[in-house]
């Protein structure tokens, strides 16, 4: 079960109490109370994922543009006629208020704004493989704007029924990258120099493509796919195969063996 803080929890005492060892002076508790009541107004954001919380409530995991991930408690979401019950809906662009600074804080307002088609059949598993891979690789209150906008890119794509595989590939590269785990692609880390097109490399997951070795057992790439990943071209369909088991490689590394439940569905069903 999730708990908020104590800060949150607890509430402040009497004015007339007299300050003490154990009753901070009014000023302290003024300053306090402002960090506590820190209020976030009309944020773009989505619904990546929300669980039970007591009876009535819900916990909803967010992406905002702003803020990042965001663990917010949805109060009363669960009753039949709440304001937010409608709302909290995954793939759906929202504008979203709250307030608190523990770690869990308090959702205020969710409002549907428009403007993206539904997801369907197979966009929709793409979609939650999408929010999976930011739930388990972005850590909280860490933003990142380039990262939001790409996300809404996608999620655009795949309502338009453009390829899956390439906007998978196109997002897990922004997504590496735009966490800073993975850099420029175009330079070989040993020399500096551009990777060559027809030479084969391997991509070290700490710091970047080197010419491949007789040794190596990870997946081996064209510069040219590098070049392409890099150029977010995937016209190629060798830089389509390539990408995919390179994407596999990576994302395996960085999870630090968490596993992801629907790629493995997506390679099932699609291949992707």
């Amino acid at each position: 079960m999730v708990a908020l803080s104590a800060a949150d929890m607890v509430s402040s005492s009497d004015d007339g109490a007299p300050a003490s060892a154990e009753q901070p002076s009014a000023k302290v508790r003024k300053v306090r109370s402002a960090e506590r009541e820190v209020r976030i107004l009309d944020q773009p954001g989505f619904i990546l994922h929300s669980y039970p919380y007591k009876e009535t409530s819900l916990i909803v995991d967010v992406f905002s543009r702003d803020h990042g991930r965001v663990a917010l408690v949805a109060k009363g979401a669960k009753r039949p006629h709440s304001r937010l019950r409608g709302a909290l809906q995954t793939f759906q662009p929202l504008s979203l208020s709250w307030s608190g600074k523990s770690e869990i804080r308090t959702l205020t307002a969710a409002e549907w704004v428009g403007g993206l088609l539904p997801l369907e059949k197979s966009a929709l598993l793409c979609g939650f493989y999408l929010n999976e891979l930011l739930v388990k690789l972005l850590v909280r209150d860490d933003p990142h704007p380039a990262l939001f906008d790409h996300y809404v890119k996608a999620l655009t794509h795949l309502a338009h029924d453009e390829p899956a595989a390439i906007v998978l590939r196109k997002f897990e590269r922004a997504l590496l990258k735009e966490s800073g785990v993975a850099g420029d692609w175009a330079r070989c880390t040993m020399t500096r120099e551009p990777v060559l097109g027809e030479t084969l490399y391997v991509v070290d997951p700490e710091s970047g493509p080197r010419p491949a070795r007789v040794s190596d057992n990870w997946p081996r790439v064209l510069g040219k796919t590098l070049q392409d990943m890099d150029n977010e071209d995937y016209a190629d369909a060798v830089t389509q195969t390539q990408s995919k088991f390179l994407m596999r490689f990576l994302l395996a590394h960085h999870l630090h063996g968490a596993t992801l439940n629907t790629r493995q569905i997506l390679i099932d069903l699609l291949q992707l």
